[in-house]
């Protein structure tokens, strides 16, 4: 009976064990085929999680900045924590990226000082005649002249303009006692709509090629005596200049200003202290355009115009021969300029070619008062205490070239003519071959010899001159030495 009853047990047990162990594989079954769905899925977003953070690495590669809040998390609402956690590897790789993106976007700890350098510039000479036979401004012999020491200093306003200031230490001529100066402060705008930028204050105005520029810029030791003659050297300004750049497809570039003095007003720019109506100031205007000639060939071309009606004794007054004194008191010049530069695509740090002309045409007109005796007090008196003169039509030009045949060595050749703006059959003429060796962008000598000719007119001397100037630059420096 006992073997009845454990066969009739087991009987019932047994259907009842498989019955669960059938319920138990399927169920493991169905969990298996979920967590392969689940690995097909994961592997599918890991797989378009590799492809944004490919893409992102490209896009800063490229373009050297992202907006660190770009979201490539793989984290969604509405998923269970185990679907949206990704491998620990993959979240070091985005935390990486994260951190090179950070890392372009950051500044030094003094990004909102401005960037200040400072410029020196000695000239070591010798004339072979004195300034009494040549009329220049510094004598004969041996000189040294330390012609400036120029502190400047530039930085970012806020998002909409920029500042800079440039003071100068240029030493007399004459005495060779140097007075620290500012020689620009001017604000300019960086998002004015309709492609216009204002600049205001005191800087450079654009007239010309080379006029704009200083002097430790230039491509030779001295500026042409037509930018002297005509200008009085650089064409800085106290007002405002606005800059249009035309929507055309071509480069095409338009600027207009007005202010109080240009360039070389002095001793007494148009009578600082008294009442100065809007047709007393000056006004210039600039239209310069760029074209592609050639991969490797380029040409800049403007043309230029400057006018006071009323410049009251602009320069003071010259004496003339016959004891009669001659004074400006209506400035019109109009230039032409061009730079054709030659800069193969290859090797252009070692390998380049320049050659710069400027034309230009003063029209000046002149008071002359025979007895020399003109009141400056009262420039516009009656005929009676003067006579008033047309403008005599005189011309000036330079033309370079240059080359530029390795790193540091460069050459070059300047001519320059120019007639005097109140008597054209006053002529000079000066030709000067000079050789330059930058020690480094901060660093270089320049040697230049320059022979003088005056015709009968003018009374002064032929004069020849050699002289090594010494330039150098520390901190930052905005314009710095490029290929003029």
């Amino acid at each position: 009976m006992k073997k009845i009853a454990t066969a009739l047990c087991l009987g019932l047990v047994m259907p009842l064990a498989g019955a669960r162990e059938t319920n138990e594989v399927q169920e493991l079954r169905f969990q298996l085929q979920q967590m392969r769905e689940y690995f097909d899925k994961v592997h599918a977003e890991d797989r378009a999680l590799i492809n944004q953070l490919i893409q992102k690495m490209e896009v800063v590669s490229a373009q050297g900045a992202l907006p660190a809040s770009t979201n490539f998390s793989p984290l969604a609402a509405g998923k269970t924590p185990v679907e949206t956690a990704a491998p620990d590897r993959l979240k070091r790789l985005d935390e990486r990226v994260d951190q090179v993106v950070e890392a372009q976007k950051k500044s030094l700890p003094g990004e909102f000082n401005p960037a200040i350098g400072l410029v020196g510039e000695t000239i070591f000479g010798y004339r072979s005649k004195g300034s009494d036979q040549t009329g220049s401004a510094r004598p004969g012999g041996f000189d040294i002249f330390q012609r400036s020491v120029e502190l400047n200093a530039m930085a970012s306003v806020d998002p909409f303009a920029k500042a800079w200031i440039v003071a100068n230490s240029s030493a007399d001529p004459l005495t060779g006692e140097a007075a620290l100066g500012v020689e620009e402060a001017a604000l300019q705008t960086t998002s004015l709509p309709g492609n216009l930028t204002l600049t205001a204050g005191r800087f450079f105005g654009e007239f010309g090629r080379l006029g704009c520029i200083h002097d430790h810029e230039l491509p030779f030791v001295n500026r042409p005596q037509v930018l002297d003659r005509y200008i009085g050297g650089e064409t800085r300004t106290d007002g405002a200049q606005v800059n249009w750049l035309l929507p055309t497809e071509h480069y095409v570039s338009l600027t207009l200003g007005a202010g109080d003095q240009f360039g070389g007003d002095s001793p007494n720019p148009n009578n600082p202290g008294t009442f100065r109506s809007a047709p007393k100031l000056n006004g210039w205007g600039r239209l310069s355009t760029y074209f592609d000639l050639a991969p490797s060939w380029q040409l800049e071309a403007g043309t230029s115009g400057l006018w006071n009606p009323a410049t009251q004794d602009r320069g003071g007054v010259s004496v003339q021969a016959d004891g009669g004194t001659l004074t400006e008191r209506e400035r019109r010049l109009a230039g032409l300029d061009f730079k054709l530069s030659y800069v193969p695509l290859r090797d252009n740090q070692f390998s380049s070619s320049t050659w710069g002309t400027e034309v230009l045409y003063s029209d000046n007109r002149y008071r002359f008062d025979p007895n020399g005796n003109w009141n400056p007090a009262n420039p516009f008196s009656g005929p009676g205490d003067g006579e008033h003169l047309n403008g005599v039509g005189s011309l000036g030009f330079y033309s370079y070239v240059s080359h530029k045949w390795s790193r540091q060595w460069s050459a070059g050749f300047l001519y320059d003519w120019v007639q005097a703006a109140w008597n054209h059959s006053d002529q000079t003429s000066a030709y000067s071959p000079f050789i330059t060796f930058a020690f480094s962008h901060w660093n270089q000598l320049r040697l230049q010899y320059t022979h003088t000719d005056h015709n009968a007119v003018s009374g002064f001397k032929p004069d020849d001159a050699v002289y090594l100037q010494w330039a150098w630059i520390i901190g930052a420096h905005s314009h710095g030495w490029t290929q003029r």
